[in-house]
């Protein structure tokens, strides 16, 4: 393969783009206009404007890229995830075009797409799933009586969901039906498509993943866990490899689960199973059929390059190793840094990095995408960085990336850091006691990340100064009155 195109922006694009380098395979990147002056459009060897800032009028439009990938000779594309990462269409049309997609075949993807179709995929391996209905369900009587069955309280489900969306909990039998009326207007609204289904909601879960790697000739490994349990709105913030919870038998059997989902589906390349964790049991969530976000945090414990495989996976060359090969180095911790405000409920805070500084030491990694006086984009999802440590041991790295998060320097915007490095301090999070539900129990008071540190506040008040003094000079940035009232205070 001699040239790949990205179809994808930001720090996943450079992130490829740098493995593309190594393996001296040029890349193509493309850009919407708001992303003109990206650092991946530089980075690349060739780049190609491929429209107006919008995702549905730049990054998804599927033809577009397949003609600019036939204009300039491009071998293979890379969907990096998101986007149409997922896409059985666009991947069949790639290979209809003659160039290699770097990922599953669209049949795998149609299979795990859907929560129930995959489901029904991996019954005959025996997979642990929560108990619940498995298959759509639409008339209400019926699923009400079906809830009775399988006890409160339950979780209505969107077949072709994520990110929670369409996804309900069910506490009585009395909210039941506005509840499944909602889950469904929600999933059709989100996906396009209101199918639904009923399972046990599992109160205090851990969400558990495994990465898999398969090639094109049936050979399937798994190169261990990682655990995603803090999250916010459903979505993963802070990442671990591997978890602190699961003994060397759980991690065999689930191991084991995570090959079997693969195999069930016939998939090859990288992808991952999710599962629930709770006293001792877990469950099968669904299978993601790209690359994760939090994959670097099994590139650090295992020393493997998931790009690399997936291209030469793609390429159809066997897999460079096979289980025995594979082993835990230490630990790894992942936190992503979004442009959002955690005392505001996490809500996306766009604006121009002011001041942006990376933390560099050994077993430290920064994958982004912005440089010093960039804007976030607002066309797209807010973050902005994952920073990423490997140390000796848990303990080890948990204490690499509060120095990490302590060096990092984000200025112009809110960001994630200081609920993270509060996250991954609090006695819950080190003990290991921790399920999804952390923000919920422990970030109750999120004036706890007031700013008290001496440096910072003096930070604060020259950047607040300065906005209060020059926010004309910058006509896209608007002060808010409360932010205003904050800068003055402070100063």
């Amino acid at each position: 393969m001699k040239k790949i195109l990205i179809a994808n922006r930001g720090e996943i694009a450079l992130r490829i783009m740098r493995t593309c380098k190594r393996l001296g395979i040029k890349t193509v990147a493309i850009y919407s206009e708001a992303d003109a002056d990206a650092p991946f459009v530089r980075f690349a060897d060739e780049s190609v404007c491929v429209g107006p800032p919008p995702s549905a009028q730049s990054y998804l439009q599927g033809d577009k890229i397949i003609a600019i990938c036939k204009e300039l000779d491009v071998d293979g594309i890379h969907p990096g995830y998101g986007f149409l990462s997922e896409n059985a269409n666009f991947t069949r049309k790639v290979t209809d075009a003659g160039i290699n997609f770097i990922g599953p075949s669209p049949e795998a993807m149609e299979v795990m797409g859907s929560k129930l179709a995959a489901k029904a995929a991996v019954k005959e391996y025996g997979i642990p799933m929560v108990p619940g209905i498995d298959e759509a369900i639409t008339d209400i009587p019926l699923a009400l009586e079906k809830s009775k069955q399988i006890g409160y309280p339950i979780l209505i489900k969107a077949s072709a969901g994520g990110g929670g969306k369409g996804m309900r909990i069910v506490e009585r039998p009395e909210d039941f039906v506005d509840q499944m009326n909602m889950a469904v207007s929600e999933a059709v609204s989100a996906f396009g498509d209101g199918a639904v289904f009923i399972e046990r909601y599992v109160g205090s879960p851990r969400h558990i993943e495994i990465q898999v790697m398969a090639d094109k000739h049936g050979n399937v490994v798994h190169l261990f866990e990682r655990e995603c349990s803090i999250q916010r709105r459903h979505q993963k913030v802070i990442e671990e490899a591997p978890s602190a919870v699961l003994t060397p038998e759980l991690r065999d059997a689930m191991g084991k689960a995570a090959c079997d989902v693969a195999r069930a589906c016939n998939y090859y390349g990288a992808g991952t199973v999710e599962f629930l964790y709770e006293n001792g049991e877990f469950f099968f969530l669904e299978m993601n059929t790209r690359l994760q976000v939090e994959h670097p945090v099994t590139e650090m414990i295992t020393g493997v390059d998931l790009v690399e495989e997936q291209i030469n996976v793609a390429l159809g060359k066997p897999l460079s190793f096979n289980q025995d090969d594979l082993s835990i180095n230490g630990h790894a911790l992942e936190i992503r840094v979004y442009a959002e405000d955690p005392k505001n409920n996490f809500l996306p805070d766009i604006g121009q990095l002011e001041i942006y500084r990376r933390p560099v030491g050994e077993g430290v990694r920064v994958d982004d995408g912005f440089e010093e006086g960039m804007h976030i984009p607002i066309y797209y999802d807010p973050m902005i960085a994952k920073l990423i440590v490997h140390g000796e041991d848990r303990e080890d790295a948990i204490r690499k990336m509060t120095k990490a998060i302590e060096d990092y320097d984000i200025v112009g915007i809110q960001s994630t850091l200081d609920f993270c490095h509060y996250a991954i301090n609090h006695e819950a999070f080190v003990s290991g006691n921790f399920d999804t539900h952390f923000v919920k129990y422990h970030f109750t008071d999120p004036t706890i990340l007031d700013v008290t540190d001496e440096d910072t506040l003096l930070v604060a008040s020259v950047f607040g100064n300065y906005l209060l003094n020059d926010a004309e000079s910058h006509g896209d940035y608007t002060p808010s009155a409360e932010s205003t009232e904050w800068t003055r205070n402070r100063s």
